[in-house]
């Protein structure tokens, strides 16, 4: 995939930045050679490659460090929704704002 300098222009306008002839010029080869570098990544084979949890996996033995999904708090729902002016099943009401 390659892009132009139209491209650009567009991007630049949907990104509301203002490129100069040079800027524009230097945008496109950067992001050809980024588009560049993804082909070549997508050339090679990973049929069978198993995907790494963390970078470093590859070269030592990686704990996450995750903790238990405990509750540590109480259930304060009733106490938080007292002052809300409508309520129903337990959910704040809103006003409709998009029509």
């Amino acid at each position: 995939m390659s892009l132009t300098a139209t491209d650009i222009e567009r991007i630049a306008q949907l990104a509301r930045l203002s490129l100069d002839e040079p800027g524009q010029a230097l945008m496109l080869t950067r992001l050809n050679s980024f588009f560049g570098i993804v082909e070549a990544m997508r050339a090679v084979d990973t049929t069978g490659v198993e995907p790494l949890a963390h970078p470093l996996a590859v070269i030592q033995d990686v704990q996450l460090r995750l903790r238990d999904d405990v509750v540590s708090e109480p259930d304060q729902r009733a106490a938080n929704q007292q002052n809300a002016p409508a309520v129903e099943d337990g959910l704040f009401l809103v006003p409709k704002v998009i029509e």
